[in-house]
């Protein structure tokens, strides 16, 4: 089988002024630059097979390469075409320049593959100006040019927001089970494993069944952690329902910061007949119709957070872990509002570090001054969001990085980020680790490249929603919700949405 490979991933969040651009896809950051052809394949490839990077494409190349290892027959093993390949970080509305372009790219790349077989890594929460189902379309234009006989299947976010569109168009959509999302990888294989057992040709149309059903309100992204009730509990049964006989399941929490009329969570499933697709699909979205007044809990403003932390240090010990979840730049917040460090420094916190705190000038500043040295800033708070204001201190620069990191944790497997010049700054207990391109911190070697060792630490506020648990949750005593001035609102509800059916609650009904 020949199989055309490549992949367009975009988190974006409607409600955020910043637009994705070119360049955000060219360059890169956390995510490799856009790749095209063999480079493709030489930056996904594992050094070892088995040990692939955390990248959904990166676990489709490794499970092919094992395929061609562990198979019979050298010359009936898949031969992977790769086409293009690109990634940024959650933003605003990808500018119609760079969709159009990069799904040119991508869809003239696989019209000349005249591949047995595709395979696409999208994320399912792309929109583009002039598209609010960026990845319908992107679907859409493949099955356009390869025709109704080629197998199509795609990887998902679990953020995914699917459309009737997006699941027509493909033979089979499959969607990470975990988040924090450590199994990225694994779902690139499980693609890989039933792409090959899809037949092609005109047997194609019958091979598999179908059925998808939308769930009828939204879920606060720090709710949505498949390590506790009652995420854990839906996927738990999503399991169950594929060892029952279904042949995949998939079930995507949505991502609550697009103003699209796709916006929400979604199940589905794929059988051998009919009815026992419907069956799957209905038996999840009735257990998700069951678990929605659980999708709540506890969150704090920052001065709340920062109290509770203190008391909680000094009656169970740290480090407390306290997630500035609104300003996550993994959901397309700026990465640089204040309130939390603020807090910090008014509560008089001790062994208290706040990152990762996106302030480029200042980090520039702190490189002139040197490490030891003593400078007044105004930190942070550019971004212009409500309640929102830089930090006017002297703070002393305690050390100085150039921003080159490679991750060591199960989220970032295999990642090198790119921080550019970073600083770690202090204020009476409190330090701040600034970096000069936005990046969530959910990787311990996130703070001890700058020196800052995680399990030694009091208090530790992370600009991340939910993604740090995979980390920093074995450290941690506790983790505290706080809801302080940022781009990503965790409260759905609270956004000003124009294109969400009426019929969509815009949060779980208690």
């Amino acid at each position: 089988m020949r199989i055309a490979i490549g992949g367009f991933q975009h988190e974006t969040n409607t409600f955020s002024a910043t637009p994705t651009t070119w360049q955000d896809f060219a360059l890169a950051d956390t995510w490799p630059a856009l790749l095209q052809d063999e480079a493709l394949l030489s930056e996904m490839t594992p050094n070892l097979p088995g040990a692939p990077r955390n990248i959904p494409i990166a676990g489709f190349i490794d499970a092919a390469l094992r395929s061609r290892q562990n198979g019979p027959d050298q010359r009936s093993s898949p031969v992977l075409l790769p086409t293009v390949w690109c990634a940024a970080g959650p933003s605003g509305r990808v500018t119609r320049d760079a969709f159009e372009r990069i799904t040119g790219m991508l869809i003239d790349a696989i019209a000349a593959a005249q591949a047995d077989a595709v395979y696409l890594d999208l994320h399912g929460a792309m929109a583009a100006e002039g598209f609010d189902d960026a990845d319908g379309e992107i679907l859409r234009r493949v099955r356009a040019v390869i025709g109704e006989e080629t197998p199509l299947v795609a990887s998902l976010d679990l953020h995914a927001n699917v459309s009737p569109l997006m699941f027509d168009s493909a033979d089979m959509l499959i969607a990470y089970c975990t988040y924090p999302h450590v199994d990225m990888a694994a779902t690139g294989a499980r693609a890989f494993d039933w792409l090959q057992q899809l037949p092609t040709g005109t047997a194609r149309a019958a091979a598999t069944h179908g059925a998808w059903r939308r769930v009828p309100y939204l879920i606060p992204m720090c709710w949505q952690c498949t390590d506790t009730a009652p995420a854990k509990d839906l996927y738990a049964l999503q399991q169950r329902l594929e060892s029952d006989g279904a042949l995949s399941v998939s079930l995507a929490m949505g991502f609550p910061a697009a103003d699209v009329e796709k916006c929400g969570p979604s199940v589905w499933a794929y059988a051998d007949s009919q009815p026992a697709a419907e069956l799957a699909a209905h038996a999840l979205l009735e257990a998700f119709n069951a678990a929605e007044a659980a999708f709540s809990g506890e969150i704090l403003n920052a001065d709340a957070a920062v109290d509770r932390a203190i008391a909680l240090v000094t009656s169970k010990g740290g480090p407390v872990v306290i997630a500035d979840a609104q300003d996550n730049p993994g959901a397309g917040g700026s990465a640089d509002t204040t309130a939390l460090l603020k807090a910090l420094v008014a509560g008089s916190a001790r062994s208290a570090v706040l990152g990762l705190l996106v302030d480029p000038h200042a980090a520039r500043r702190a490189h002139e001054a040197g490490e030891g040295s003593t400078l007044r800033l105004s930190l942070g708070g550019k971004s212009g969001i409500a309640g929102d204001t830089p930090f006017d201190a002297e703070f002393r620069v305690e050390r100085l990085h150039a921003g080159e990191v490679v991750a060591s944790g199960s989220v970032f497997s295999g990642y090198h980020l790119t921080l550019g010049p970073s600083a770690c700054l202090a204020i009476g207990g409190v330090r701040v680790v600034v970096i000069s391109k936005a990046v969530q911190l959910l990787d311990l070697a996130l703070l001890r490249f700058i020196g800052i060792e995680p399990a030694e630490q009091a208090i530790i506020a992370v600009k991340s929603t939910v993604h740090f648990r995979a980390d920093f949750a074995p450290l941690a005593s506790e983790i505290l919700i706080c809801a302080a001035p940022g781009a990503f609102l965790l409260d759905p509800a609270a956004l000003p949405w124009s294109k969400l059916p009426a019929e969509i609650r815009r949060r779980p009904a208690r």
